[in-house]
């Protein structure tokens, strides 16, 4: 009887014998996962690439227009491919505009206001992130609540604090203005939120201060945050065209992006100088942008991982 059961193969020892249809059914289902998987990374890195391409085209169209004439810059359909290429025009734009002077006006207000940015950010959103004291929460919403307002609410009583205070017409009064900003509190604390509160503890109980646990232990570990609030409000400040064009009233003083509406007339405009004079202003930001790239994308990637 046993004898039989075994030769037909039925149940040994009480137990189905596998056949390897489960095995193949397995192996098939895993392959089909495999491919779904690399058919939708694909899909994803096509629409990526699509999506970069169109955000390019504005920039591609700003430098091959740089290198023609005024009368080809805006022809319908577009010259992707110039019939004439004019690159002295990197060269006669330095003596049509003082072009040195306004890259140096803008250079020094976004170096100065990004590094007045991220030492009040730094230091206000510890005292939101780290310290205790009553109406710590209500105090950083209402902060951050400024957000929202639109800048052209407050533009008049700002300009009529500066003239009273005699700082029109100097870099001065957008120091004074752009200074304070209530995204880089915001942008420090979520970070600063992140770093465990034991290490702030254990310093107290070493006897360190707050400013020097601020200093000495949480600046140290937030270089990404840091990086990021200081490309952005480089860039930021660095293409400001309102606040300069409000403030300050002499050639001399004037940053590259009201420089350039010299080349705006009345009758015409010199497109091909324009498109220049642009390309030569985002080359210190690619430049800021290539060096904190690292450190950028780290900050913004765990600034609201808390």
């Amino acid at each position: 009887m046993n004898t039989s059961v075994l030769r037909e193969g039925s149940t040994t020892a009480g137990v189905p014998r596998s056949t390897g249809g489960g095995r193949g059914r397995s192996a098939s289902g895993s392959r089909r996962r495999r491919t779904t998987r690399l058919l939708g990374r694909v899909l994803l890195y096509a629409a990526l690439l699509a999506l970069s391409a169109v955000i390019l085209v504005p920039f591609v169209w700003m430098l091959v227009s740089s290198v023609k004439r005024d009368n080809d810059v805006l022809t319908v359909p577009i010259q992707w491919i110039p019939q004439e290429f004019h690159w002295d025009n990197f060269t006669r734009i330095w003596t049509r505009i003082p072009l040195l002077t306004y890259l140096g006006n803008s250079l020094f207000l976004s170096v100065t206001i990004t590094a007045l940015q991220v030492l009040t950010g730094s230091f206000a959103a510890y005292g939101f992130a780290k310290a205790r004291f009553p109406g710590r929460d209500a105090l950083f919403l209402a902060y951050v609540s400024t957000i929202a307002v639109p800048w052209q609410a407050y533009m008049v009583p700002q300009y009529i604090i500066m003239e009273r205070l005699g700082l029109v017409n100097t870099h001065l009064s957008l120091i004074l203005l752009q200074a304070f900003g209530a995204f880089g509190v915001f942008l420090m604390r979520q970070y600063y939120l992140t770093i465990p509160d034991e290490i702030s503890e254990a310093a107290r109980l070493d006897g360190l201060s707050e400013y020097g646990i601020w200093a000495r232990i949480v600046l140290p570990l937030s270089k990404p945050a840091l990086a990021s609030l200081a490309l952005l409000t480089f860039v930021n400040t660095w293409n400001d065209y309102m606040g300069p064009f409000i403030y300050l009233t002499d050639n001399d003083l004037w940053t590259v992006q009201i420089g350039l509406r010299q080349f705006v007339g009345i009758y015409d405009s010199q497109y091909a100088m324009i498109m220049t004079g642009s390309v030569l202003s985002v080359l210190p930001i690619l430049v800021v942008f290539l060096l904190g790239q690292r450190y950028f994308v780290q900050g913004i990637a765990t600034s609201g991982m808390k």
